[in-house]
């Protein structure tokens, strides 16, 4: 659910979505958008209203490495895209029990 919410979300404010879950050996991200000469790689993170911690707080050092490597990955599967620039976001979806599901789109969460 989060990840088309967070597709959605992109498309809303005029992105393209190129892929969703794409998976590599080295890791995977949830959703790859361009908008103009910007690509972005985002992690989506999806949580009970209930849960204490923020969801971007489950994206760890090692998870963003992971994160980068996938993108490095599809780089390389998409060379004509590897002159773009990039950012790496991270979406936060709370869902509460009853009621629509809030998104909050961290942008430029972490760099390389």
């Amino acid at each position: 659910m989060g990840e088309r919410l967070a597709a959605a979300y992109y498309r809303r404010r005029g992105c393209r979505v190129l892929e969703m879950n794409f998976r590599t050996r080295r890791g995977e991200i949830d959703v790859i958008a361009q908008k103009g000469d910007m690509l972005i790689f985002a992690e989506v993170k999806t949580r009970d209203e209930a849960a204490a911690a923020q969801p971007a707080e489950a994206v760890t050092a090692q998870k963003r490495r992971r994160i980068v490597l996938a993108a490095q990955g599809y780089l390389l599967l998409h060379p004509e895209l590897a002159e773009n620039f990039m950012r790496f976001d991270v979406v936060e979806v709370t869902v509460p029990r009853l009621g629509t599901p809030r998104l909050n789109c961290i942008e430029n969460a972490f760099t390389l």
